[in-house]
Order: C-alpha cells, then sequence, then structure tokens
C-alpha cells in the first residue's frame, strides 16, 4: 500500500536508538511543519525540547526484591549476571541496566519488580518495615558535560491480608499507564495474545482482591476512591487503537504505541481517556464533562483533548452567534471571551506537546 512506509517494522530499530518519528500524511501537513520547527528551536527559549544523549538507567534494590524488567524508549544492556535479576521476565528483562539513546524531560520508563521475600517472612514485614529502591542515571547533557543522577526511594512493607494499606498505596493513573503499556508490548511479542480477556480478566482479579462486595449481592460491589477511575481507564483503553487495531495501518497502530511507550502518565491517560471540557457563559472557568453524547449542548463550546488530536466544537447556537458576528460587537464581550478561552487553551495545549497534535 502506497501509505504504508514500513514503520511497524522500523519501530524496534527508532526507539533502540532515540529517534524521533512524526507520522504525517504529507510534508506540507502542520503536523510535520511545526514538529520539525521544535527540534531547531535554541536552548533558553520557551518551547525548547531539551533532549540529551548517551544515557544508561541502572537499578539497585533491597535483597527480597528482583528486577523483571523495565518497558520503555530503551534497551537491555548486557552486563555481569546478579542476584538482583528476577526469573520472571516482564518486558526488558534479563538485565539491571538498559541504554536510552534519547533522553528528554518527559521521557518516562517503568521499571517492574518482583517480591522474592517468603510470605509472612518475619525479617521483612515486621522487623526491617522499609525497602529500598535506587536508579542511577547517566548520560550526556545537551551543553557537553556528562551528568549522573540517583534517586533513591523508600517505600514500606504491608501484610498483603491488609487491604486497607494495599489501596492507600495505588496510583489508578499509573497504574493505567503500565497495564496499557504491557498490553501493546504483549500484542507485539506473543502470537495468540488476546488482549481484550486479558484485560478483562486482570480488572476482575483487582476488583475481587480489593474491591467491597458482598457475596450473590452484585449491586453491593463499590470501589474505593483511589481506585474508582481506573475501571473507566479500562474501559477506554479496551475500545481504544491501541487494541481495537482493525481498520488502521500497522503503521498507525505502531506509532501510537511508540508515544505511549514513552510518555509520561499524565499523557499516557489522555491517550487512553481523552479529557473532555466545556465552556459556557454559566461557568467561569471549563468545567469537565462527561465523555458521552450528553455533553453536547447548543449553549456550550467542547474542548476535547485526545493527546493526538486537539478538537474545540462549538454547540448549534454558539455556531449560529460565531457564524451572526455576535463576537465582534462591543456589547457582546463576554461572548467574545467565551469563543477565544477554548482557543487559546488548545493552541497552549498544541505548542507544549511533542510531537504537535
Amino acid at each position: 500500500s502506497l501509505d504504508q512506509v514500513g514503520l511497524a517494522e522500523m519501530k524496534t530499530a527508532v526507539e533502540a536508538s532515540g529517534g524521533i518519528v512524526i507520522q504525517t500524511d504529507s510534508y506540507k501537513n502542520p503536523v510535520f511543519k511545526q514538529s520539525l520547527k521544535r527540534m531547531f528551536i535554541p536552548p533558553g527559549e520557551a518551547e525548547h525540547l531539551a533532549m540529551h544523549s548517551n544515557a544508561t538507567m541502572e537499578t539497585f534494590c533491597s535483597k527480597d526484591i528482583k528486577v523483571c524488567g523495565a518497558l520503555g524508549p530503551a534497551s537491555g544492556v548486557d552486563g555481569k549476571k546478579n542476584n538482583l535479576i528476577s526469573d520472571t521476565v516482564v518486558g526488558l528483562g534479563g538485565t539491571t541496566t538498559w541504554k536510552m539513546c534519547c533522553l528528554e524531560p518527559s521521557t518516562t520508563v517503568a521499571v517492574i519488580y518482583d517480591v522474592v521475600a517468603p510470605h509472612g517472612s518475619n525479617d521483612v514485614h515486621q522487623g526491617q518495615n522499609q525497602f529500598f529502591l535506587q536508579f542511577v542515571t547517566r548520560y550526556l547533557h545537551e551543553s557537553g558535560t556528562l551528568r549522573c543522577r540517583v534517586t533513591t526511594v523508600t517505600r514500606r512493607w504491608v501484610d498483603g491480608s491488609h487491604v486497607g494499606d494495599l489501596i492507600q498505596g495505588f496510583d489508578q493513573e499509573c497504574a493505567a499507564a503500565f497495564v496499557a503499556r504491557l498490553a501493546s508490548y504483549k500484542m507485539e511479542v506473543e502470537e495468540d495474545f488476546d488482549a481484550t480477556r486479558w484485560l478483562d480478566r486482570s480488572l476482575i482479579r483487582l476488583a475481587a482482591r480489593l474491591g467491597d462486595y458482598r457475596k450473590d449481592e452484585p449491586e453491593s460491589f463499590q470501589l474505593q476512591p483511589q481506585l474508582a477511575y481506573y475501571p473507566q481507564f479500562m474501559f477506554h483503553f479496551r475500545r481504544s487503537p491501541f487494541v481495537q487495531v482493525f481498520g488502521q495501518s500497522p503503521d498507525e497502530t505502531a506509532y501510537q504505541r511508540m508515544l505511549l511507550n514513552r510518555e509520561v502518565v499524565s499523557e499516557a491517560t489522555l491517550m487512553l481517556q481523552p479529557a473532555l471540557y466545556a465552556y459556557s457563559f454559566n461557568s467561569q472557568a471549563p468545567e469537565p464533562v462527561l465523555l458521552d453524547v450528553t455533553s453536547v449542548s447548543p449553549d456550550r463550546i467542547l474542548l476535547l483533548d485526545a493527546f493526538f488530536y486537539v478538537v474545540v466544537f462549538h454547540g448549534s447556537t454558539v455556531a449560529q452567534w460565531r457564524k451572526a458576528g455576535y463576537h465582534n460587537q462591543p456589547e457582546h464581550a463576554a461572548f467574545k471571551t467565551l469563543l477565544q478561552s477554548p482557543q487559546t487553551e488548545a493552541s497552549s495545549i498544541i505548542r507544549r506537546r511533542f510531537p504537535t497534535p
């Protein structure tokens, strides 16, 4: 096919070498032109990308934890075998060091650990209540200097039977972004992987373990606020182009998964579940509304941020007023402000995001 350039086949090379991909239908497309322009903005200016190079990230952890692997725009470094490497491999496994040829402020890598301490072992859960994770990142700064950053975090052990403690430490947005990365990875490397079924089963396991319910009473089921939006993220992810690949080219799928694999959690959750904001005369600030047809109203302006696309939609009444030129009349200054607000916000989203939506 003429619109296939082989991006799906080149995906591994791009990620392993730190390359940048911008997918558009022509060189005249503003997405391509604006994204390319941003790559040449000099340091010190507002939209500078701050790309660094030749980075390695190494992880160390307490003795009761082992490293399963990582998911991100990196490649594993074959080093000497050590006792920190788990037998269970997830993503880029078999190592505790990864190479990233390109490092941006937004580059995000997920590292997966395995708890190898025996359940109920007194020395872990009682005598020694903390464990440590450390990341050593070395990279060549854009100024030409070598930098080393060491990040050490501590977490505390909790007994698995104390569900309340587990829920307190649950980050639903981070979990959704990670599960999306893992499912996308499995769809590419496993032959007969059924993503929808796997996602359903993992959601059922989570709900059975951490949900509140009375047996045989479905209406009694509820989730704590720390988990409440996670099923919603999974619902939208199951219907997203990451999973439902029918109707789009392998190149488009590869491009979207490549960006999901490197973006920060806030941007990744937008890819899974777009944000929708409503602007109206009734509210001073934009209010988040449901991704549903009920949010469409004649006297509202909607702003949809789906990461790859930013859309400003005018309700029928607002569109008629705009066509009639009311916003150009001094007595309708409030209407002019209403029209400008979503456009200003959309422009700021487009300016700060790379590649340009």
